[in-house]
């Protein structure tokens, strides 16, 4: 059996979607300000109480003096390790090597900033207390993304994370998160966002991923950090006239699905679980950590897509549009548990993943 459509023309059409929120259209918008009254006046050039309530809801809720709305991580992550940077008078910054700025920001840190970047550990596993350790450059700051994305969103233990906070505050050196899907980790670590935003001097945060929101993040720190990051955003031109609507959804969507977490984390070891007992389909990690984690099929993208496709079309459930060659012989998918997941019927998933178990066999029988 091979479904006739593309991956992407079957995912389309199915009735069920097992990754996600739902779709990324107008209807986000229009519902995250369908409770806001007609007269709530917007900011202007970042002032006013639309942004300054939420910047200090969520300095709150992350444990910081003060916190900053920025409408990219992009922008945050970069002006964050340049104040590092400006004020040790060094410009050097350690990361992981499939670190968001080293792999997708078209080189902004090092072009913009003139930052040097020094990559820590191997590429497939986690930086450790060892790796910071053995550290021979004079570093500004090292930055820590958990979940890390690129790797299937592994964390360290926890106390491998405190060790290595330790490790850095004896050292004079800045310790910075990307907690793109902080809020995601909680259950993992049984802490609150605040616990573990304190063992960082800076910390940002996404409200496009498993919050759901359209776009915006928050970087927050001590007040003269957060002081000079409102300079920057200036300078990069960030200060929008307005940029209400990027709050007002991230606020929306955080209330709504912050308490969600621990469902998502829940749905995702169960998903993983259906997963790992398809024939040469494998997650990384073996048990998720978080509400996402990546799916490896022994197969090329050229082979798997019409399998997925035929699956998809059978079954009416939909798990990636998207999947990616990571050899001659392997490919995978990343999945992200949300809201829908919930929504499907636990015999319509088991049909699924029979039916993809079964096409997986014949095919590598072949």
């Amino acid at each position: 059996m091979n479904g006739k459509k593309t991956v992407q023309e079957a995912f389309n059409e199915t009735a069920y979607r097992i990754a996600g929120n739902g779709n990324r259209d107008v209807q986000v918008l229009k519902e995250a300000l369908a409770a806001v009254e007609n007269s709530t006046a917007s900011d202007i050039y970042g002032t006013g109480e639309v942004i300054e309530d939420f910047q200090t809801k969520m300095a709150n809720i992350l444990g910081k003096e003060t916190a900053v709305f920025f409408p990219s991580g992009t922008m945050a992550q970069q002006i964050a390790l340049r104040i590092w940077c400006d004020e040790k008078e060094v410009k050097k910054v350690a990361y992981h090597p499939l670190c968001h700025l080293e792999i997708h920001e078209q080189d902004g840190l090092k072009e913009l900033h003139h930052i040097e970047p020094i990559l820590l550990a191997d590429k497939n596993r986690l930086i450790t207390l060892e790796d910071v350790a053995n550290l021979k450059e004079d570093i500004a700051c090292l930055l820590l993304e958990l979940p890390q994305r690129e790797i299937g969103g592994q964390l360290p233990e926890y106390t491998e994370l405190e060790a290595i906070s330790a490790h850095c505050r004896a050292r004079g050196i800045k310790l910075h998160l990307d907690g793109a899907r902080l809020f995601e980790i909680l259950p993992y670590y049984g802490k609150s966002a605040a616990e573990i935003s304190a063992l960082f001097d800076s910390v940002y945060i996404s409200f496009y991923k498993g919050i759901g929101g359209i776009a915006g993040a928050i970087l927050a720190g001590s007040e003269d950090f957060t002081k000079q990051s409102k300079i920057w955003k200036r300078r990069h031109g960030g200060d929008l006239i307005s940029l209400y609507p990027y709050i007002i959804s991230s606020d929306y969507y955080y209330q709504q699905r912050e308490g969600n977490m621990q469902q998502y984390y829940e749905g995702a070891k169960e998903l993983a679980a259906w997963v790992n007992q398809c024939h040469d389909v494998t997650t990384l990690p073996a048990q998720p950590v978080s509400n996402m984690f990546h799916m490896h099929f022994q197969m090329s993208k050229e082979q798997i897509q019409p399998i997925l496709s035929a699956v998809y079309e059978a079954t009416g459930i939909g798990l990636s549009a998207g999947i990616r060659a990571t050899g001659e012989h392997a490919s995978y998918c990343e999945i992200s548990i949300g809201d829908k997941y919930a929504d499907i019927p636990k015999e319509k998933l088991k049909e699924f993943f029979l039916l993809l178990d079964k096409l997986m066999s014949e095919s590598s029988a072949e």
